[in-house]
C-alpha cells in the first residue's frame, strides 16, 4: 500500500502537503481523491481503456471557455472595454476585477491550484505511458501529443491569467519530498513561452491533422501549431518585450521576469508560427453562398469571388454562422480548436444567450455593450460613421434616432433592420449584425409554439419598452441601448428551445490576424532554420490575408496608404480585431499585450439614455456617459495588467513572489 500511495505531486501541491499537516491542505489537493488516484495509478497504464478515460479526466481541469459572461472561470468576458453586466455579484464576478475590487484573498477566478492539478496528471501520463503494453504505436503517439498539448495548455491558462509562473519538473516528485526541495520560484515570461511551444511542438508532431466526428474537441496538430501562433505572438507584444516599466521586476538569482531589451526577431518567431498553420492547407475561412436576399455589394467592395472579393458570399450569414449553431462544427473549416456552449434551456441559466435576452423573453436581460465598441463598427462602405457615403450618412445629433421608415433594409436572408430601427444602426456593416441587439431590432424566436407572446419581438431598451427591468429587479436592465446577439440564432427562445452551439477557442481568422501583425512589425528578413519560412515585411502577404478577413465581413480591402506605413497598419489591425473577435474573450488579452488597457479601462463608459420612455426618443439617442452606479466606475492601474496570486498559493510555496503592487 505504502508503495503504491508513494508518487506524485508537482512542486506547487507537495509544498503544501509537506508544509502543512493533511487536514490543513484537504480543500487544497483533496485528500481522498488523490489517494484514490494513487491506489489505482497503477491499473490505470495497464489498460489502453483506462489511459483514454484518464486523459478524459484531465482534460475536465480545462476552463469552459464558452462562458464568457456567467458563472465563468475566468475574468475575460466582463472585465474588457467592451461591455459590462447590469449587476455585481458571485456568477458575474468579472465585474469585481473591472471595479477594483479583486484582491489576493478572492476567491473569484481562482484558478491556480486547479491548473497546476492539471499540469500534475499530465505529468503522470507523460511519465507512465509506456507502462501501457495495449497500445498500437498510433494510439500511443495520440496519447502522449493530448499529454502534451493537454500540459502546455494549463501553462498557458496560468500565463495569461497570471504572468510568469513556476515550471515545475516534469518528473513527479515523491510524496515524501522535503518542503525545500518541493518548492518552486517562478520562471521568466520567456521561459514560459519556451516551455509552453515545446510542449506544442512536441505535441503537433505527434497528433492527427484531423479527427473524426465523434472526437472533434480533442486537440489536432492545428491546434497546437495555432496555440504557438497565439503565444508567439504575445511574447513579441510590447508589453512582454522590451516593457521597461517592469526594470526592478526580477527573479531571485536577479533576471527581469519581463525583457528589457526589444527583440524584432520576436516578431518574426509569431509570423512563422502562423504560416505553419497556413501552410497546412487545412484550414479556411467560413463562407455562406449568396442568395437573393443578400444585401447588393456597395461599389467600394470587390465583386470578384472570394477571397479576391465577396461578389459569391453572403458577408452575414458567412459571420454569423460561426457562432449561433446554424452549421455543424465539423462542417465549418475556420475552426480549429473548439467546445460545446452552454446555451439557454430556461430561466437564470448560465449561457451567454441567456444574460443577453430581454427579461420580457425569460432572459436576464443584463449584458451592456459599450458604445465604444459599437463607434467601431464601419458602415458598408468601409467608412467610420461619420464619413460613410452610403444613402444616409451620419446623421446629426438630433437626428441620430430618426427612423429609417420604408420597409427597412434586408441585410440577408431572415434580417431585416426593421423600419422603427434608428439612421445610426442602419447600414453597419454585416458583422454588427451578427454581433449586436440594438434599440428596435427583431428577435424571432420562431422556436417557441406555446401560447406566450414571445415570437417576433421587436425589443426596444426605452425604460418602458419590452426590453425594459424586471419588475422584481427594477435595477436589472439594459444601461446602453446594445448587447450581444453573437450566440443567438434568430430562431432560438430561451422559452422554447435553441440550438446547440460550438465556442471557436481559436479560428482560423485569429491565425490571419496573427500572422499579418506580426509582418506589420518585422524588420529585415528572417529565416527559420527548423522549418525554413523566411518571412519579412512583405505589403502583398499583408493584404492578401488582411483582406480575406475583409472581404469576408463584405467591406473594402486595406489601402495602400495604410499599407506602406506601419503605424496606420499597426492601428488598422487593432482595429481589426476588435471588431472580428468583438464579445468573443480576446479584447482583455490584446489590451494588455499592447499596453492599451490603462487608455481604454480609464475612459469613461459612454452608451444611450435608456432611462427615458418611448416619448422621448431623441433624448434616448443622445450619447451619454454612464457614471453613476457602481457597475460603471471601472478603475484600471499597472497592477492590473496580470491576476493576483492567491494568497493560499502564496502560503503554500515559499519561494512564490506575488505579482507586482498586489
Amino acid at each position: 500500500m505504502k508503495r503504491k500511495i508513494k508518487n506524485i505531486l508537482s512542486a506547487v501541491t507537495i509544498g503544501a502537503c509537506v508544509a502543512a499537516n493533511m487536514t490543513s491542505c484537504e480543500s487544497y489537493l483533496d485528500v481522498d481523491s488523490y489517494f484514490y488516484d494513487q491506489n489505482t495509478i497503477d491499473s490505470v497504464f495497464q489498460s489502453k481503456v483506462l489511459v483514454n478515460e484518464y486523459i478524459n479526466g484531465i482534460a475536465t481541469y480545462l476552463p469552459d471557455e464558452s462562458r464568457l459572461f456567467t458563472e465563468s472561470p475566468f475574468p475575460f468576458g466582463l472585465a474588457s472595454d467592451e461591455c459590462f453586466a447590469s449587476w455585481q455579484d458571485g456568477r458575474h464576478a468579472g465585474m469585481y476585477f473591472m471595479l477594483g475590487n479583486e484582491t489576493a484573498q478572492s476567491e473569484h477566478f481562482n484558478n491556480w491550484a486547479h491548473y497546476y492539478k492539471g499540469i500534475r496528471k499530465a505529468n503522470i501520463l507523460l511519465s507512465r505511458i509506456g507502462e501501457c503494453k495495449d497500445l498500437s504505436d498510433m494510439e500511443r503517439r495520440d496519447y502522449t501529443g493530448r499529454g502534451h498539448f493537454l500540459r502546455g495548455y494549463f501553462y498557458f491558462c496560468l500565463l495569461r491569467q497570471y504572468g510568469p509562473v513556476p515550471i515545475v519538473p516534469d518528473t513527479p516528485f515523491a510524496v515524501d519530498t522535503p518542503a525545500d526541495d518541493a518548492s518552486y520560484p517562478r520562471n521568466t515570461y520567456d521561459e514560459c513561452v519556451d516551455y509552453i511551444c515545446d510542449d506544442m511542438e512536441q505535441a503537433a508532431s505527434l497528433l492527427p491533422e484531423s479527427r473524426t466526428q465523434a472526437y472533434q474537441y480533442i486537440p489536432t496538430k492545428g491546434a497546437a501549431l495555432a496555440m504557438i501562433s497565439r503565444l508567439r505572438l504575445y511574447a513579441a507584444s510590447p508589453w512582454y518585450n522590451g516593457n521597461t516599466r517592469y526594470a526592478d521586476w526580477k527573479t531571485e538569482d536577479g533576471k527581469n521576469f519581463i525583457s528589457q531589451s526589444y527583440d524584432n526577431s520576436k516578431w518574426a518567431k509569431a509570423a512563422v508560427a502562423s504560416k505553419r498553420v497556413i501552410d497546412m492547407n487545412v484550414y479556411s475561412l467560413n463562407t455562406v453562398a449568396r442568395t437573393e436576399q443578400t444585401v447588393a455589394l456597395p461599389s467600394t467592395v470587390p465583386s470578384a469571388d472570394f477571397p479576391n472579393g465577396a461578389g459569391n458570399i453572403d458577408p452575414y450569414q458567412s459571420y454569423k454562422s460561426l457562432f449561433d449553431g446554424s452549421i455543424n462544427a465539423e462542417l465549418v473549416p475556420e475552426y480549429i480548436y473548439y467546445c460545446n456552449m452552454t446555451v439557454g434551456r430556461g430561466s437564470n441559466d448560465n449561457s451567454n444567450q441567456w444574460i443577453a435576452t430581454p427579461y420580457v423573453l425569460g432572459g436576464g436581460n443584463g449584458l451592456n455593450v459599450c458604445l465604444d465598441l459599437i463607434d467601431s463598427y464601419k458602415m458598408i462602405d468601409g467608412n467610420t460613421i461619420d464619413h460613410s457615403s452610403v444613402q444616409y450618412p451620419y446623421p446629426s445629433a438630433d437626428h441620430a434616432g430618426d427612423r429609417i421608415g420604408g420597409e427597412g433594409w434586408q441585410v440577408s436572408d431572415g434580417y431585416t433592420v426593421t423600419p422603427n430601427s434608428a439612421l445610426v444602426d442602419c447600414y453597419r456593416e454585416a458583422r454588427f449584425y451578427a454581433t449586436i441587439g440594438y434599440n428596435h431590432c427583431m428577435w424571432p424566436g420562431t422556436a417557441y409554439v406555446g401560447s406566450d407572446d414571445v415570437t417576433n419581438i421587436e425589443v426596444t431598451y426605452y425604460y418602458d419598452g419590452n426590453g425594459g427591468p424586471n419588475p422584481n429587479f427594477p435595477e436589472d436592465y439594459n444601461h446602453t441601448g446594445y448587447t450581444c446577439r453573437k450566440y443567438i440564432h434568430q430562431e432560438d427562445n430561451i422559452k422554447g428551445t435553441s440550438r446547440a452551439k460550438t465556442f471557436a477557442i481559436i479560428r482560423y481568422a485569429e491565425v490571419l490576424l496573427n500572422y499579418v501583425e506580426a509582418l506589420n512589425e518585422l524588420e529585415g528578413s528572417y529565416t527559420d532554420e527548423a522549418t525554413g519560412i523566411t518571412v519579412t515585411r512583405d505589403v502583398e502577404e499583408i493584404r492578401k490575408y488582411f483582406n480575406m478577413i475583409r472581404f469576408r465581413a463584405g467591406l473594402p480591402g486595406i489601402t495602400d496608404a495604410e499599407l506602406n506605413d506601419v503605424e496606420k497598419m499597426r492601428e488598422a489591425i487593432k482595429m481589426e480585431r476588435k471588431i472580428e473577435f468583438a464579445l468573443e474573450g480576446y479584447r482583455y488579452h490584446d489590451l494588455r499585450r499592447w499596453g492599451d488597457a490603462d487608455e481604454a479601462y480609464n475612459a469613461k463608459i459612454t452608451g444611450y439614455n435608456t432611462s427615458v420612455r418611448s416619448a422621448q426618443r431623441t433624448d434616448f439617442y443622445k450619447r451619454t456617459i454612464l457614471d453613476s452606479k457602481a457597475i460603471m466606475k471601472r478603475v484600471f492601474s499597472q497592477k492590473m495588467y496580470f491576476f493576483p496570486i492567491p494568497k493560499t498559493a502564496l502560503d503554500h510555496n515559499a519561494r512564490l513572489t506575488q505579482n507586482p503592487n498586489w
